[in-house]
């Protein structure tokens, strides 16, 4: 049974000074970053060499430094059952050497020319950055080429890494709450999309790829026409085109991977999950919604909508759940970018001595007002002016402007909409928002996951 405690008092007036204060603190960082942040569409140059790799190419002079972001069109997505983990089984082993860099000498060579690195794998990408003083670009093609054609699948390097991995997912199942639930809510959404199983893989999987397998995976997705490179920096177009000529064209193109062809069945109904755990303090609970692809016309106003609900303070969820009712230690909601359709998220963690199923009835609650009731101005503007001068923050470093351009090409398949983004964040509408959460936020489009220590006996209430 749920305790009664003393509540926590919500100041509404210092609240309203509070959002007015950010609103225009926000709006005069706003102005002053996109007088100089955002490059011209002229600025950015593209090329595609003879074997089909894309690179995209933007000067910048700022700092006497530069970055190359090699994005590989494969992730999880990818995968089918018994060889999941595989796109971030080599995400590993990229690092572990090649013909000409043996074991360990990417990492060395590179940071002894000053430079630096590092990897990520989402359900959709694979994704590896160098960072270098701009008079190592050469070395840095140097590197990626012998990497990306010349790679050792040593079955010693195999056996060592597979048993890294397998320490990963376990320790991270161990470790994190939200990543065991959210793989358990994953696999109920999804009944035939690749997105049912998480990155890492299945366990199974992990313990019984093949050489085979792998040298089959990497000639396949590590071919030059499955990649999106972007170099920014203090470096100069012609010589970037001349070190791709030489380092990267050579590198025979592959067929084309096999597409990926499975669409997701309409869900029908409410689905749940239990997870039992232990170890856990607190309740959590998510709220997964299916919602559409990065390139559906939606995207920005389901993006509004996770701020508003989420983004701050004095987000509707945050007020309503963690300071008012006191119902939440932490909530928020977000919606990745994808390729394919995926899902709008809803996570929480119980304020003590708060069940489930008081946590998911105000979690609920307050989506059902934004899809009855809608929002106000002030939410939607705030949230618009906070997103835009993050954007423009992004875009104010050379980093930021690799990562962005890449992401904007591999999503919605040219790097020019990222300079429609502050037009189409701006004729975002409430009834855009209101009407986002009408269509997708609904019971029967829902998957609901809890992860306690005991089963909830209220849960069957609801």
């Amino acid at each position: 049974m749920q305790q009664s405690k003393p509540k926590k008092k919500y100041d509404a007036k210092a609240c309203f000074f509070r959002i007015i204060s950010s609103t225009v603190l926000w709006s005069t960082l706003l102005l002053s970053a996109h007088s100089n942040a955002l490059p011209k569409a002229e600025d950015i140059k593209q090329f595609t060499l003879d074997n089909g790799m894309k690179i995209i190419v933007l000067e910048d002079d700022s700092i006497p430094n530069a970055n190359m972001y090699l994005f590989w069109k494969v992730g999880s997505r990818n995968e089918y059952p018994g060889i999941t983990g595989l796109s971030h089984f080599f995400e590993h082993m990229m690092f572990n050497g090649s013909k000409k860099y043996g074991p360990k000498m990417f990492d060395r060579t590179m940071e002894a020319a000053g430079g630096s690195n590092n990897a990520y794998t989402t359900e959709n990408s694979t994704v590896y950055t160098d960072w270098f003083p701009a008079d190592a670009l050469e070395l840095m093609f140097d590197l990626e080429a012998d990497r990306i054609q010349n790679l050792d699948i040593n079955p010693d390097v195999v056996e060592s890494e597979r048993g890294v991995v397998t320490s990963e997912r376990s320790t991270g199942l161990e470790n994190s709450n939200y990543r065991m639930l959210s793989e358990q809510v994953k696999a109920a959404a999804f009944r035939a999309h690749p997105y049912s199983w998480s990155v890492i893989g299945h366990e199974s999987d992990i313990a019984n790829w093949n050489l085979q397998d792998l040298k089959d995976y990497h000639k396949t997705y590590y071919a030059p026409n499955n990649a999106i490179v972007v170099v920014a920096g203090a470096i100069k177009f012609d010589d970037v085109k001349r070190l791709a000529k030489e380092y990267f064209e050579p590198i025979p193109a592959q067929a084309a991977p096999r597409e990926v062809h499975t669409v997701e069945p309409v869900q029908t109904g409410e689905r749940r999950v239990y997870v039992q755990k232990e170890s856990v303090t607190s309740p959590n609970v998510m709220l997964a919604y299916h919602v559409p692809e990065t390139k559906h016309e939606d995207y920005y106003a389901l993006q509004v909508l996770a701020g508003i609900l989420s983004d701050g303070d004095t987000s509707r969820l945050t007020k309503a759940l963690v300071y008012e009712q006191q119902l939440a230690a932490q909530v928020f909601a977000f919606s990745s970018e994808s390729i394919d359709p995926n899902l709008f998220y809803f996570y929480a963690v119980a304020a003590p001595n708060v069940d489930a199923s008081a946590l998911e009835k105000g979690l609920i609650a307050e989506i059902n007002k934004v899809i009855k009731n809608g929002v106000t101005d002030s939410e939607l503007q705030k949230v618009k002016n906070r997103q835009l001068v993050n954007f423009y923050r992004e875009m104010s470093t050379i980093n930021g402007k690799a990562n962005t351009v890449g992401t904007y090409e591999f999503y919605f398949g040219d790097y020019k909409a990222l300079f429609s983004l502050p037009e189409s964040l701006n004729n975002v509408s409430k009834e855009d928002v209101q009407r986002v959460a009408n269509q997708y936020l609904r019971k029967a489009n829902r998957t609901v996951g809890v992860l306690a220590a005991e089963e909830d006996s209220n849960e069957n209430d609801l």
